[in-house]
Formats: structure tokens, C-alpha cells, sequence
């Protein structure tokens, strides 16, 4: 599924990195426990999370995922946005909760990123 897809199915607002929104991802994982994304997240996911603190990038990141979405119409600082413009990581946020966003993306063909 292209990135633009989950954008459009989201209705969520791109924050940074929007030239990755062609980008093709297999899989997803939603979660507000960084050390959950590194233990149990496969690599090369989005991440889906109501958190806007810099260890969401640094973890994004070091499980090589590029794209983040934040959920609860939360919004990063502009400090955490242009920490993304350097990383080239695509963010975005949208209205909608973690639950209902796993939903629709499931429902739209989008994998969980479970290791196990």
C-alpha cells in the first residue's frame, strides 16, 4: 500500500516528508510503548502512535521505519518536525484514534509488523 493511500484513508495531515508519500509499505504497528516498537515491531513499518516526544523518531528510526503517524489530532513541536525533516521521515497526524486507524488499514489490506 502506497503512503498516500494511508494519508487519503486517515484524512490525515502531512507535517514533514512529504516526498515519500509514493513510498510502498508492507506492514504497521500501533503502539504508545517505544520499547514494544523495538522488540515486536517488524522493520520498514509505519508507526501509528499517540506520542509526539523525540524518542518516537529515535525509535522509528533505529527500527528503520520512515513513516509515523500521530493519532488523538496530536501534534509534534516544530522542534520534533524539523527533527523529522533531517531524519527525511515522513509524519503526519490525524483525528482519528489508534484503534480506529489499526481498523482501517487492516481492513484495507495493511499487515500487522508483528516479529512474532
Amino acid at each position: 500500500m502506497k503512503l498516500r493511500e494511508i494519508q487519503e484513508l486517515l484524512d490525515a495531515v502531512v507535517l514533514a516528508g512529504e516526498n515519500h508519500l509514493n513510498d510502498e509499505v508492507l506492514c504497521g504497528f500501533g503502539s504508545d510503548l517505544m520499547s514494544d516498537v523495538l522488540c515486536y515491531a517488524n522493520d520498514d513499518a509505519i508507526l501509528l502512535t499517540g506520542l509526539t516526544n523525540r524518542q518516537v523518531l529515535n525509535t522509528a528510526e533505529m527500527a528503520n521505519m520512515r513513516c509515523v503517524i500521530f493519532v488523538r489530532n496530536k501534534k509534534p513541536s516544530d522542534e520534533l518536525i524539523r527533527m523529522a525533516v533531517e531524519m527525511d521521515m515522513l509524519i503526519m497526524s490525524t483525528r482519528l484514534i489508534l484503534f480506529e486507524c489499526c481498523g482501517i488499514l487492516y481492513q484495507h489490506g495493511l499487515a500487522g509488523a508483528n516479529k512474532r
